[in-house]
């Protein structure tokens, strides 16, 4: 039961971020979604096989990618991932990074935790250019826009954008998309001078109230680990965490080992494991900021 809650709420998180592209391998879901942020266009292999086949699967997302000029990256989840993937991928020189909560709270629970004197909160039902432009401005980190406005178009489910508003300006926003009786939170992104004010617990009980009127009992996000502001906003809005996963990916293309796969099978010639510093260089950002 808690192994399908968490490869559920994982699987509508994908349809709340859509790929350009999705390749669908028994389960597992190669992901191309050039200019968006990078989890965007990950690996989620969701099917479970035994050792060999598994380094079929691995061969062929690493062929996938580099057809497209991409590094592989695949995001891992205990319990929810084949066990021996995470061990495999290691064996290829592939670097181990950026622990993920996936966390998840009741509609009622976030509503009732509204702040008081909350700001204004603007809701529309598609992007606007005002809520994009705050996103941006806080976390567009100089990637394509055009990209990411194009994504956020892909979308098919419900969904609500929220604009939390001082005097006339945007000063925090947050997105949610329903999904099969869920309400995932996205895109949360505060200006630095509103921060402290409540305009992120704001926009948050906007968006549980939105979900609500769409019968929607539950919500479910993705904060980094380290994320230690995020972590207390999230856990004073009524969130608490069902587990913890990650991403593998090589430091660089010629990490990988060279793999020839036939008819027959295949022959490897393996990486020695890495036993090195994390690459803090390349965590990534508060997954919520998409």
């Amino acid at each position: 039961m808690f192994d399908a809650l968490v490869r559920g709420l994982q699987e509508r998180a994908t349809r709340a971020m859509p790929a350009e592209q999705v390749k669908e391998i028994d389960g597992w879901q190669l992901r191309h979604a050039p200019g968006c942020s990078w989890w965007v266009g990950t690996v989620l292999p969701h099917g479970f096989a035994d050792q060999e086949e598994l380094l079929l699967r691995v061969v062929e997302a690493e062929e996938f990618y580099a057809g497209h000029g991409e590094t592989p990256r695949f995001q891992l989840t205990p319990g929810v991932c084949p066990d021996e993937l995470d061990r495999i991928l290691a064996d290829r020189g592939y670097w181990w990074q950026s622990p993920i909560s996936l966390q998840v709270a009741s509609v009622e629970q976030v509503v009732a935790r509204t702040p008081q004197g909350s700001l204004r909160v603007r809701l529309d039902e598609q992007p606007t250019r005002a809520w994009f432009d705050a996103w941006h401005a806080v976390k567009g980190h100089g990637g394509d826009t055009r990209a990411e406005w194009e994504m956020l178009g892909r979308i098919e489910g419900s969904a609500a954008y929220a604009c939390a508003i001082s005097g006339v300006d945007v000063v925090a926003i947050g997105r949610t998309v329903v999904d099969s009786g869920w309400a995932g939170v996205f895109g949360m992104a505060t200006m630095a001078e509103a921060r402290g004010r409540g305009a992120a617990r704001s926009v948050l009980a906007a968006l549980a109230e939105w979900a609500g009127t769409r019968r929607v009992d539950g919500m479910y996000l993705q904060v980094e680990c380290d994320n230690t502001r995020a972590l207390r906003l999230y856990e004073r809005m009524g969130f608490t965490e069902v587990c913890q996963y990650h991403y593998r990916l090589p430091q660089t293309i010629d990490d990988l080992p060279a793999t020839r796969v036939g008819s027959q099978g295949f022959t490897s010639q393996k990486a020695p494991i890495l036993n090195l510093p994390r690459p803090q260089d390349i965590a990534i950002t508060d997954p919520t900021c998409t």
